[in-house]
Order: C-alpha cells, then sequence, then structure tokens
C-alpha cells in the first residue's frame, strides 16, 4: 500500500457507488470540486481492495503532490506505471487529479487496451474530464460524483448532535471535510474557506481558461453568491453589470459561468414545465457546491436564510441522486423537481409558514400538480413538522436533510 495513505473518515454512500465496478474492465472516474474529500475516497477504495484480495498491487500518483511533478504527460505517466509493476497479476492503478496530466486519455486508453489493470482516478475539471474521457473511452468508463459532507456526514465527522445549533453551524460553515481539524470560529473557518476559493478560482479556471478579466469573475461569483437561488440570465447578468459601468457581453457571462460549472463550484439549474416536456432556454438559478464557500464571498447574513436553505436543500438532494430542475406552469413555481429511477418528487423551501399568503403559496403551488408523487414543503417550522396538508408533508430541514431521499 502507498505511504501516502492517512486516516480518514469512511464516506459508504460513495464506496457503495463503485463497489459494483471494483475489478471491472472499466475506468472509475470520481470527479468533484476541490477538496470535497476525492483522494480520501481513493485510499477508502484501497482499503477495500485489501479486504478482497491479500496484498493488491497498488501503483499510486498524485499529481497535488512535488514528488509527481515530473509525470507531465501520458508518456510519463505511461513510463511511471511500468518503473512500478512487479510480477504479472492484476495492477490497481489509483491516479489523483489526472487532469493535471497532459494527454492524460491516451495513457487510459493505452492501458485498458493492454489489460490486466483495474484504474480509478480523479479529477476537478468537469469540461476535460467529460470531453476527452467520451472521446477517447466511450462506454468505457463511469463517472462518480463526490460532494462535500451531507449534513448527516457533517455530524459525524464533527461529532455533534443532531439539534439546531449543529444545523446552524452547518448552514454557516459547509460541508468541506477539512473543517475537522479547525475549531469551528468565523474568523479561522473562513480564512480557510477564502484560500479554498482562490485555490479554486485561480487554479482551476484563471489558469486552466486563461483568464484575462479576473475582476470581472471575481464580480461575477459575487453577484452569484448574492443570487444564490433566484431566476437569473446571462442578459440580466450583463445589464446589472453594465449598470456598475462594467461592459461585458452575455456571452462572456455564458462561457465565465461555464468555467465556473466545470470546476464542479456552481451547479446550474434549468426550467421545466411541470410535466417536464419542455425545457426553457432564458432563465435558470444558479447553487453552490458549499454553502460555506458561499458564505466565506458574501457573508453569512441573517437575511439570506432563505437562500441558504435552498442551497442546503438542493445540495442533499444532489448528494441523493436526484436530477433536479426547476417546475414552471403558467404563473407559479415549484422550487424543485427531482428525478431517480423512475421516481419523481417536488419539493418547496421556505424560511417559515408565518402567514396564510405563504401558507397558500408553497402548498397551492404543489395542489396544482395532479400526479401522485410525494411533495414536500420544508421549512424551519418547528410545530408543524410532519404534518400533511391535502397529501402534502411539511417537513422541518433539519429531518429533511438528516437521510438521504
Amino acid at each position: 500500500m502507498p505511504d501516502f495513505i492517512r486516516e480518514y473518515i469512511k464516506r459508504p454512500i460513495y464506496l457503495e457507488l463503485v463497489k459494483p465496478y471494483i475489478n471491472k474492465d472499466i475506468i472509475k472516474v470520481l470527479v468533484g470540486q476541490r477538496r470535497v474529500g476525492k483522494s480520501y475516497m481513493l485510499f477508502q477504495i484501497m482499503d477495500e481492495l485489501a479486504l478482497i484480495h491479500e496484498n493488491p498491487e497498488i501503483i499510486y500518483i498524485n499529481k497535488e503532490l512535488d514528488v509527481f511533478e515530473s509525470i507531465v504527460n501520458h508518456k510519463d505517466l505511461l513510463d511511471y506505471i511500468s518503473s512500478k509493476e512487479v510480477g504479472t497479476g492484476k495492477k490497481y492503478i489509483f491516479i489523483d487529479e489526472i487532469q493535471d496530466i497532459e494527454n492524460f486519455e491516451k495513457a487510459l486508453r493505452s492501458l485498458q487496451a493492454k489489460g490486466g489493470y483495474d484504474i480509478y482516478c480523479t479529477g476537478s475539471n468537469a469540461k476535460l474530464l467529460s470531453g476527452e474521457l467520451a472521446t477517447f473511452l466511450s462506454g468505457r468508463y463511469v463517472e462518480i460524483k463526490i460532494y462535500s459532507l451531507s449534513f448527516s456526514e457533517f455530524l459525524e465527522f464533527h461529532k455533534l448532535r443532531n439539534d439546531n445549533d449543529s444545523l446552524f453551524k452547518f448552514f454557516k460553515y459547509g460541508g468541506l471535510p477539512y473543517l475537522i481539524n479547525l475549531n469551528l470560529e468565523d474568523h479561522v473557518i473562513y480564512d480557510y474557506l477564502k484560500n479554498i476559493y482562490a485555490a479554486i478560482l485561480y487554479k482551476d479556471i484563471v489558469k486552466r481558461y486563461s483568464i484575462r478579466n479576473v475582476n470581472f469573475l471575481e464580480d461575477l461569483v459575487r453577484y452569484v453568491a448574492d443570487n444564490t437561488g433566484s431566476l437569473v440570465s446571462s442578459k440580466k447578468i450583463s445589464d446589472f453589470l453594465k449598470s456598475q459601468r462594467i461592459q461585458i457581453s452575455p456571452q462572456l457571462v455564458l462561457d465565465y459561468l461555464s468555467h465556473l460549472e466545470s470546476a464542479f463550484f456552481i451547479f446550474k439549474v434549468l426550467r421545466a414545465d411541470i410535466t417536464g416536456k419542455k425545457i426553457f432556454e432564458i432563465g435558470e438559478k444558479y447553487y453552490f457546491e458549499d454553502i460555506g464557500l458561499r458564505n466565506s464571498i458574501v457573508g453569512y447574513k441573517a437575511n439570506d436564510i432563505n437562500k441558504i436553505l435552498e442551497n442546503v436543500v438542493y445540495q442533499h438532494l444532489k448528494i441523493s441522486g436526484y436530477q433536479i430542475s426547476i417546475g414552471k406552469t403558467a404563473n407559479k413555481e415549484i422550487d424543485f423537481i427531482c428525478e431517480k429511477s423512475g421516481k419523481k418528487i417536488y419539493v418547496q423551501v421556505t424560511y417559515l409558514l408565518q402567514d396564510e399568503k405563504t401558507v397558500n403559496r408553497e402548498f397551492g403551488n404543489l395542489l396544482e400538480i395532479k400526479d401522485n408523487y410525494p411533495k414536500y414543503v420544508v421549512s424551519m417550522d418547528e410545530a408543524m413538522s410532519g404534518s400533511d396538508f391535502k397529501g402534502i408533508k411539511q417537513i422541518h430541514i433539519k429531518e429533511f436533510i438528516s437521510k438521504l431521499r
């Protein structure tokens, strides 16, 4: 086993996704934002292999470590693997941050064609990985997304009780795994998160896409953070920037948003009609992979609670494996239409059901949907949690995000 393995807390929801492909002739690609724990998932898979095989032959490469800086391109990668091979049995190849190796896909195709390798790799760039792998390895790889900690994982990692105090810590600081090594205090956590944000912005976006207008990119991130969960469009953003005397075309806005998505920093959610048969081309919502990173950019403010709740619920639904869209009727909106394995749920998110107008809006929108799939209104109302109104369940957000759905 490699000397680089460190202690870790298991994340079984992702290991279960990998298990069906262990020892199969298909490349396993773990993707996700920087610092969500992809490297430690590789260690967890290595330990799983050790339970299946006695002394598996593992070759490990991590492009974030200086010892591997000589591996620049696919030829270097193949030469390194060849130099580490012993015996004639199956080799287990683990490559961390593979997108930093030029033409990596050629090496993977060569290894797969040669046979005798079980390959696992991680990456932090959706566009690069999906484009190159789809071109060179169509049908011969599987992509598994790794997210920052769910609320239940956050409780386990930090050894916290499932109460409202822990919930607000999660709202405030998010779920990057390394936070367990820090005191949960604003100045400590946000200094760390700001450094991670800078690394994502400059290493994964500015450097990779040769961004020239860095100030605009930073302004764009702040705009998205301020408008989390609000309907936006490239033209709307462009018009806002013009009002601030910043002349940026809608196309450049689209390009920069796409780069932010490629780094798994934000997620775009499109609008669809309630039947799901039509996707609207104008107007979408953006949510952050990690709510703590969002808060490190624009601050954690009490009057942002609706945005924070919606982002947290969205992330939980993603971790649960749903494909998500925004529901749209003629004049009403459903926060999330969620589909998975032939199942569907509808979710409305609000802070408090504090007056009749809010109740009518949140429940009324769902009542217009005539199918029998589960429908939820998620809020911070303690007393109402678990209640049912005409088949629609009201549920406290702590309960909703405490388990996968």
